[in-house]
């Protein structure tokens, strides 16, 4: 079975104003990851600017098939 990571976000920006997750969901290759890992997916995946702090919560591992298709970048390491 596959792993993926549930957690909490809190991601502050340098100009004002942030954005939170609730029970977001990744896939992951191994048992575990680490928030600053977690912290540069976010932050790469959803292409934000100007971030400050970011927070990870409530994270834990569980067994779950994968959800996302590997990108042709996944593809090529």
């Amino acid at each position: 079975m596959d792993k993926r990571v549930i957690f909490d976000f809190e991601v502050d920006f340098t100009n004002g104003g942030g954005i939170q997750g609730q029970e977001f969901r990744l896939d992951i290759d191994s048992d575990d990851i680490s928030d600053e890992e977690l912290a540069k997916y976010i932050v790469k995946d959803m292409r934000l600017l100007m971030v400050g702090e970011v927070r990870i919560l409530n994270k834990r591992i569980i067994s779950e098939k994968h959800k996302r298709k590997p990108s042709d970048e996944d593809i090529e390491k």
